[in-house]
């Protein structure tokens, strides 16, 4: 058996921990555990015992499973108290050879992420996106290279101390060590993002329960992210309160039915059967199920597109939008984007590459908890084969790709990703 490596998705509804067995690069899901979640609101822990409980139940199911014993995870965070901005950093090389050394580049990193944040927030990654040496852009590793000026540009992500303090207590308190803390929508780009797509510009959008977690990649690195408070219990909530039904009926009809395309005056007389909240059977229109839900859906992707649009980005994601996480499952989504913004949308799917029990984590549902395993895969794969990297680049790590071809290319694509960072 080689090396066991544990993601933990934390989610506003769900707590999942897939347990995979890594040797020689290769990923095998031996074990899965998922739990509902309680004690989080909007991705944040409101109640530390439930928290733990609920971890501690998708852990033990997992271990079971995979028939080992967890000792530590890879966990995701999320949540309204995330903030990321972009940034640079300049240094001078004044030695006489000129050469620029690993010293070097975390000296350029310092400086970059040397910014004001909240006294109440910590950084949790900081991802450089390019370096830039005596004017000459797009470098993705500077170390041996000649010159005199070394800048950087850095994508900053932050979150609130007291929230990251306490994903490491619900986790800890079970006698497991977290090694990193990782953004969520970063986590699921390793699992439903190709190079290409990377490359040429792309959003993804990760809809969990309580969040949508957004972010956008060009030039194969991350250039902005943000967390959303709105996602899919709050399309559940208006169904049980527009339908008079209860929570658990709302999120049946909501996951069995979707969102009803009305194309003509057939579709618009179908109806279907519900459970009220009086215990009672009725029939209602379709019609009467796409009002309720479209508003919501419009006021969300309204709210991720305008993010989005103030940053300057809506152009420059011609790859389009790749949708994931639960909510992402309804039917009708992708197209109802589409139309509704004129781009293109895809629904993310479990990576190539992945091995074992690959059968129970097919959904996007778990694209963060495989991201997971991914991202701390390459991760070690840097560290084994080159060493430790700065200290700055130990806290995020991005892929990076410039098109090259063949057996070159691919080295080429596997070594700059470590270098990123």
């Amino acid at each position: 058996m080689g090396e066991i490596i544990v993601g933990l998705d934390i989610g506003t509804t769900k707590v999942v921990a897939l347990v995979c067995n890594v040797e020689d690069s290769q990923i095998e899901i031996i074990g899965m555990g998922k739990a509902p979640s309680h004690g989080l609101e909007k991705g944040v822990v409101v109640d530390i015992g439930e928290t733990t409980a609920s971890i501690k139940r998708a852990i033990e199911e997992a271990e079971n499973m995979a028939d080992v014993k967890i000792e530590r995870v890879y966990a995701g965070i999320a949540g309204k108290h995330i903030q990321s901005i972009n940034n640079s950093g300049t240094v001078s090389i004044s030695r006489d050879t000129k050469i620029i050394t690993l010293d070097d580049v975390q000296r350029v990193i310092d400086t970059a992420q040397a910014v004001q944040i909240s006294p109440d927030s910590q950084l949790i990654h900081v991802i450089p996106r390019q370096y830039i040496v005596d004017g000459q852009e797009g470098i993705t590793d500077p170390v041996g290279m000649t010159g005199t000026r070394l800048e950087v540009d850095v994508h900053i992500v932050t979150g609130s101390i007291t929230a990251v303090h306490n994903i490491r207590r619900c986790v800890e308190n079970l006698g497991i060590e977290v090694q990193q803390i990782v953004l969520q929508p970063l986590a699921s780009s390793y699992a439903i993002l190709n190079e290409a797509e990377k490359e040429l510009g792309v959003a993804l959008m990760d809809i969990g329960g309580g969040t949508t977690d957004i972010a956008i990649f060009r030039g194969g690195d991350i250039w902005f992210s943000k967390i959303l408070p709105i996602a899919g219990e709050h399309i559940t909530n208006d169904i049980a309160v527009g339908l008079r039904v209860s929570y658990e009926e709302a999120e049946r009809i909501k996951i069995q039915e979707g969102l009803p395309r009305l194309t003509d005056e057939a579709a618009e007389e179908e109806r279907i059967e519900i459970t009220t909240i009086s215990e009672e059977k009725k029939l209602i229109a379709k019609r009467k199920l796409a009002k309720i839900i479209e508003p919501r859906l419009e006021e969300l992707f309204d709210l991720a597109m305008g993010e989005i649009e103030n940053v300057g980005y809506r152009d420059l994601i011609p790859a389009g939008i790749v949708l994931t996480g639960g909510t992402s499952l309804l039917k009708g989504l992708p197209e109802f984007v589409s139309e509704r913004y004129d781009i293109s949308v895809r629904r993310g799917r479990t990576p190539h590459g992945i091995h074992g029990l690959r059968d129970i984590v097919e959904s996007p549902v778990y694209s963060t908890v495989i991201g997971l395993v991914k991202y701390a895969v390459e991760s070690k794969e840097y560290i084994h084969r080159f060493g430790d990297r700065p200290r700055s680049w130990g806290l995020a790590s991005s892929t990076h790709s410039r098109g090259f071809s063949g057996l070159l290319g691919r080295l080429m694509r596997w070594f700059s990703r470590f270098f990123r960072g």
